[in-house]
Order: structure tokens, then C-alpha cells, then sequence
């Protein structure tokens, strides 16, 4: 009965990078020009993008779960779909979040904003795929399923190194700087000393 196990493990791992690219979007170091428009867009993006962000954790965190119990291929399929739909949700209201904001006020702004946009969308799109994989994998046939997720894990792997370009070049420059100002564009997982410090 241990065959989707290791499988569902590498699942997880392909998740934890996806996470990273959300990270992404919540992590900068701050040093202030004192560009209020900028700061007003960043503190819109950020607030919006936030809740988003911890969704997607959470989802990461369920896949990671079920993985480390002996779940029936049954188990491990419900999860995984809903956790992919949510995540597809998230991304979309990223997407929607940062398209509501309109260009930040930097050089090239238009021109991020919307491929930002267009990335976050097409994350969206992906993981609504994925959740279709899963949901039409085999749960009878155990072999079946492990490599059903086989498929599905070497999907992510690609998901979370592609994908985040266009929103690290969003955050380049001015516009980080900004975001990371906002509270809520702090990292949410600070760890005891760092927070002490």
C-alpha cells in the first residue's frame, strides 16, 4: 500500500516551489524615495495579494499533509484537486488585483503591470488544468494513480521554475522598494529570532 506515498511526497515538493514564487511577490528589502502614488499602489497590490498568498499556503500545506498520512489514492485525489483550485483562484485574484491597480508609477509600468497580469492569469489557467489531471486520475488501480501523480508532480516542477519573470521584473527597482514598506508585503513566515532582532 505504499505506492502513491513517494510519489504524492515529490507532489509536495514540486508544490513548495510554487510557494516560492508567491514569496516572491511578498518579500523585498525597503528603501524609501518617498513616491506616494508608487507607495498608494504598492499598499493596494499588497493588501489584495496578501490573503491570496496564504491561501496558496494553506494549499501547499494540505498536499504536504496528506502526503505524510497513509492516505487511500481517494484521500490524496480530493485533496489535491481542491488544493489546486484553490490555488488557480488565488493566482486569478492576484491577476484581477494587480490589473485593478493599473501601472505603477515607474518606467515601463504599463508594460509590467500587464505582463504580471497575463503570468498570473496563465498560473491560474494551470493549476485549473492540473486540478482536471487529478480529478480524472484512477483511484482504483494504485500503480495507475502513482503515475497519474507522477505526471502531475513533473507538471508542477515545470510550473514553479517557469512563471515568475514577469512578476519578479514588476518588482524590480522602485516599485519592491515600495512593496516592501507595506505590512502587508512582509514575509509572513518570519521566524522567532529574525522577529526578536
Amino acid at each position: 500500500m505504499e505506492g502513491t506515498n513517494p510519489v504524492n511526497k515529490k507532489l509536495a515538493a514540486a508544490l513548495s516551489g510554487g510557494a516560492v514564487l508567491v514569496l516572491a511577490l511578498t518579500g523585498c528589502s525597503s528603501s524609501d524615495d518617498g513616491n506616494e502614488k508608487l507607495d498608494a499602489w504598492a499598499k493596494e497590490v499588497c493588501d489584495a495579494v496578501q490573503p491570496q498568498a496564504k491561501k496558496i499556503e494553506s494549499a501547499n500545506a494540505a498536499i504536504q499533509k496528506e502526503t505524510s498520512d497513509n492516505s487511500t489514492p481517494a484521500e490524496v485525489q480530493k485533496t489535491d484537486a481542491q488544493a489546486f483550485q484553490d490555488m488557480s483562484d488565488a493566482y486569478r485574484a492576484m491577476g484581477s488585483a494587480v490589473r485593478k491597480a493599473g501601472a505603477p508609477d515607474v518606467e515601463d509600468g504599463e508594460k509590467k503591470q500587464k505582463d504580471a497580469v497575463t503570468e498570473l492569469n496563465s498560473l491560474s489557467s494551470s493549476y485549473a488544468s492540473l486540478k482536471k489531471q487529478v480529478e480524472a486520475l484512477d483511484t482504483d488501480d494504485q500503480a495507475k494513480f502513482a503515475d497519474g501523480l507522477k505526471d502531475i508532480a513533473t507538471e508542477l516542477n515545470k510550473l514553479s521554475k517557469s512563471g515568475s519573470d514577469a512578476l519578479r521584473t514588476l518588482e524590480e527597482g522602485d516599485v519592491g522598494q515600495a512593496m516592501a514598506k507595506q505590512a502587508s508585503c512582509k514575509p509572513a513566515s518570519v521566524t522567532p529570532s529574525a522577529a526578536a532582532g
